[in-house]
């Protein structure tokens, strides 16, 4: 009985493995889908991790979108020959989280440091050089915008143009809500990222 079970319990283990595996192969040839299915086996195994590493609830999910990122950029690297999926998501987690800790140290020290000199009262009023920076900034968004995957862009116009929430984009758009969420998320993550000083408001 006890042999019987363990050999079940390999074989379950396996048919997992195999799936997420050909769940990696569908995403490296950029099936959205394929992406959204892998975070829903997988998101506890990686915000668990990224949680016991950072302590910062917030922090953990934007660590945990950022492996999902980074799986869809580079999911033609994986090697099954070399280790399991999820050990390939661990990895992962672990670098973004230590990135993440150290970067709040450097932040901390730099907080540390005495200010020499006192806070200057600034005008706020819009000015011409602000008017055209707006100017620039809806440009480098439009750009940003339409260098998205069209699934990711056509989420993200629905949800903060259109005013619908993830559910209503789902209904509208006839995908899982699973999806219309992975697709906002990896979306926004990217925007940031190619927005860089412009994307405070993101």
């Amino acid at each position: 009985m006890v042999s019987a079970v363990a050999t079940q319990t390999v074989a379950d283990w396996s048919d997992s493995e195999d799936t997420s595996v050909a769940l990696i192969v569908q995403v490296s040839r950029g099936d959205e889908s394929a992406l959204a299915q892998l975070y829903d086996r997988t998101n506890s195994l990686v915000y668990g991790l990224a949680l016991r590493i950072v302590r910062d609830p917030s922090a953990a999910e934007d660590i945990m979108l950022e492996v999902y990122l980074q799986v869809w950029r580079t999911a033609q690297s994986f090697d099954a020959a070399r280790g399991t999926v999820s050990s390939w998501l661990v990895t992962l987690v672990r670098s973004r989280a230590i990135d993440w800790l150290r970067s709040r140290q450097a932040r901390r020290a730099n907080l540390s440091q005495p200010l020499d000199d006192a806070p200057i009262l600034r005008d706020h009023r819009p000015n011409p050089e602000q008017v055209n920076q707006e100017a620039d900034r809806a440009r480098f968004v439009r750009k940003a915008m339409a260098g998205l995957a069209p699934g990711q862009r056509r989420a993200i116009e629905l949800a903060y143009f259109s005013g619908l929430s993830q559910s209503e984009i789902a209904s509208q758009t006839g995908l899982p809500l699973g999806t219309v969420k992975t697709r906002i998320r990896l979306g926004m993550i990217q925007l940031r990222e190619v927005l860089g000083p412009y994307a405070e408001g993101l």
